[in-house]
């Protein structure tokens, strides 16, 4: 009589290196040893229960569930889950399940109604207009959502927007719900669209902060729904729009544009240092039109270096290059991403390559920022590990308290501390911490004092040295 065992592994985050951590997972999955499983590993078997030597399992059955469902290395994952387990002498036959579950958004419970359900928020930037930004944004966005992902990109070139051109949904207008006074975007190939130039009003004449406040609207009044990333094409300069941008949602990453020439590159560096001075971490560098190769050989018409400099200069990790293709402009006029009209193409692959790099990276620093400041119960202080940096040191809650700047603590005016030494107890706690950005974290304390807590001053902070380790029992 055929038996099963099913075997449930949850919610493996994928960065880093993808197949040490398969090697590990399948390592602790299927040892045979049952009730020694980690956690997070579930086996629907009894407590207790070996399998029998004399009785071998005629079908094994289990589910992988991904934290997203663009996972890049997801049917290597299953290939290789299928051949470890299928190794082990007591199985016959294997069956693997892959789902996903996508990570909760980290930043929920402070964002606009409409952006609460998005789990990542991408800019893709240059500074400088003509260097093949909004194709990067499109065809990125279409790459992520042939990985699997729920993808929306969202134009925000008032003046000058170019997603009405690139991409070509059958309803080329927003439509507006009456009930929540809400906006309810189109669609073109399963992607949600976002764009003034859908709006009916073609191109913007107004000055900047009108700009910033229909900039504003179109996306926080956005019905995006439930989304693993929406893709912002931001528009050129770092003026009052990049900025409202920047501050109104919390951007999870940026992946910078250019081109070969010197010119690009002074520019692109001036957003570069504005995203680092909002603490939005680049991941990836784009260089467009680099090169075309002829009668054999490569050409390079516009030099060479613009995208290397800016890797080595601000230490962005990853650097792709796209090829001058006259279908790839051609596609940017025709309405059809080059990824989609080309999937297997060699721009297409390109465009894989840095989709691979942005869920990754994606995951990586939501990661990080998710556990970077956490309350230890056991040895009552708070645990600090400032993202990109390997150093972690412990904070006592009440110094974190009274160290608050806000007008409530301090006077603006005279700079006289409100707040004094004796009003915040020894043994205060915090009852909650979230993360603000990538930047700062939110502390509740019991009194109901909502505390803005920047990394920065966290690390100024006196630190506790000496604290009483717990034995395990």
């Amino acid at each position: 009589m055929a038996q099963e065992e099913d075997i449930v592994c949850r919610r493996i985050p994928f960065f880093h290196h993808p197949r040490r951590r398969l090697s590990a997972v399948t390592k602790m999955l299927f040892s045979g040893r049952g009730p020694s499983a980690p956690p997070g590993c579930l086996i629907n078997r009894p407590v207790g229960a070996q399998p029998s030597p004399k009785l071998p399992l005629l079908k094994v059955s289990f589910r992988l569930e991904l934290t997203t469902p663009a996972c890049p290395v997801k049917d290597m994952f299953e290939q290789k889950a299928n051949e470890v387990v299928a190794a082990i002498p007591w199985v016959k036959n294997v069956r693997v399940t892959m789902s996903a579950q996508p990570s909760r958004p980290v930043f929920a419970g402070q964002l606009p109604a409409g952006l609460q359900k998005i789990s990542s928020i991408i800019a893709v930037s240059s500074c400088k207009g003509g260097v093949g930004k909004s194709t990067v944004a499109v065809n990125l966005a279409y790459t992520l959502a042939g990985m699997g992902a729920r993808v929306g990109i969202f134009d925000a070139d008032v003046y000058g927007p170019s997603l009405p051109t690139m991409v070509s949904p059958e309803n080329r207008l927003l439509e507006m719900n009456p009930e929540k006074s809400t906006i309810i975007p189109t669609e073109y190939l399963g992607v949600k669209l976002v764009s003034f130039g859908f709006a009916g009003q073609g191109r913007a004449i107004m000055r900047g902060p009108m700009v910033s406040g229909v900039i504003n609207q179109l996306l926080t009044t956005t019905e995006w729904g439930e989304l693993d990333y929406l893709v912002i094409d931001m528009p050129p300069g770092t003026g009052d729009i990049q900025l409202t941008l920047c501050q109104v949602v919390p951007l999870t990453a940026a992946v910078i544009v250019t081109t070969p020439q010197k010119l690009a590159f002074i520019d692109v560096a001036k957003g570069v240092r504005m995203f680092s001075k909002l603490k939005v971490p680049c991941v990836a560098v784009v260089e467009n039109m680099c090169h075309f190769d002829a009668d054999g050989k490569r050409y390079y018409p516009f030099g060479r270096g613009s995208g290397s400099q800016v890797v080595q200069q601000f230490g962005i990790p990853h650097l792709f290059d796209l090829p001058i293709r006259p279908t790839l402009s051609a596609s940017g006029d025709s309405g059809m991403p080059e990824v989609v009209a080309d999937p297997v193409g060699e721009v297409a692959g390109t465009f894989q390559e840095l989709g691979v790099c942005v869920v990754q990276q994606c995951a990586k620093i939501r990661q990080q920022v998710s556990t970077a400041v956490t309350y230890d119960t056991s040895i009552k202080a708070i645990r600090v590990k400032v993202p990109d940096s390997d150093e972690e040191f412990l904070l006592h809650p009440a110094t974190v308290r009274r160290n608050d700047r806000s007008a409530q603590s301090v006077d603006e005016w005279t700079g006289e501390q409100k707040l004094q030494y004796t009003d915040v107890p020894e043994d205060i706690e915090p009852e909650e911490i979230r993360p603000m950005g990538n930047y700062a974290v939110s502390i509740v304390w019991p009194d109901g004092f909502n505390q803005i807590a920047p990394y920065d001053q966290l690390q100024s902070m006196e630190r506790l040295v000496d604290v009483p380790q717990i034995t395990p029992f």
